[in-house]
């Protein structure tokens, strides 16, 4: 299976870091997962860490990052004419199909930065916000990227970025105004509404991939499954994170 899983990946984004082999990916998640558990601990006798200005810095470069993908996504794929219902991976070396496997790459590596959101909870004692959504999210969506960017970068795929990249943009600023402190509440009104975007994309995506694995499209069947098996746990986990904090709350005030 090991050996499969070497052999059988994209030989041009094989040698992109990270990518050849997921022994890397697994040893970032472990160690995710070793902070994840002992952060709190180390944490629980000391003062939340003042982190303003790096929060401010690193919350504008997740925007940007996120508005380069979006804006990649979206030239590469109407310069390479690409179809919204059925798009095949361009396993080429021409300059287009590898302009796609490199966005596609930066969007794997986007989802190894966002672990720093959980490190920053932890640091500043937002242990409220270290849920099991947060947690499985953060650490299934390395796995998935990495999956898309070692088999299948491009085609279908790009969908999923793009889609994504967008939603990010929004979600940062939002964390960005969040983080300048307890006076920008009253411009934070939408979050519930970036819930629910985050719940659309989810719902897209899912008819999208159910699309495909009804029709004839020359599309690995095994991502659209594994997409559509992802996407529908995550409209559960986000569904109840959004009846919890909106209509639950929204009822004991009645």
């Amino acid at each position: 299976m090991y050996r499969w899983t070497l052999e059988n990946g994209d030989e041009r984004t094989d040698p992109w870091l990270l990518v050849y082999s997921p022994v890397p990916i697994v040893v970032i998640i472990l160690v995710y997962l070793c902070v994840v558990w002992t952060g709190p601990r180390l944490m629980k006798h000391r003062e939340p860490v003042d982190l303003k200005g790096v929060l401010l810095l690193y919350n504008f470069a997740m925007v940007c990052l996120s508005g380069y993908m979006f804006q990649k996504f979206v030239v590469l794929s109407r310069l390479s004419n690409y179809s919204l219902l059925c798009q095949p991976v361009d396993y080429s070396n021409s300059p287009l199909a590898m302009k796609m496997a490199n966005a596609c790459w930066w969007f794997f590596f986007s989802k190894v930065i966002e672990l720093s959101d959980t490190v920053f909870f932890i640091l500043r004692k937002k242990n409220n916000q270290l849920t099991f959504l947060h947690i499985f999210h953060h650490t299934t969506m390395i796995v998935n990227c990495w999956a898309g960017v070692k088999y299948v970068p491009g085609g279908q795929s790009f969908f999923i970025g793009l889609l994504n990249s967008f939603v990010h943009m929004i979600m940062y600023s939002y964390y960005g105004l969040a983080g300048l402190g307890p006076h920008m509440q009253k411009f934070l009104w939408w979050k519930r509404y970036l819930t629910t975007l985050q719940l659309v994309q989810f719902v897209v995506v899912t008819t999208h991939t159910t699309y495909n694995l009804f029709t004839e499209c020359n599309f690995p069947d095994f991502m659209n499954v594994v997409v559509f098996g992802y996407c529908s746990t995550l409209i559960v986990l986000f569904s109840n994170f959004y009846y919890k904090n909106y209509l639950s709350e929204k009822e004991k005030r009645k």
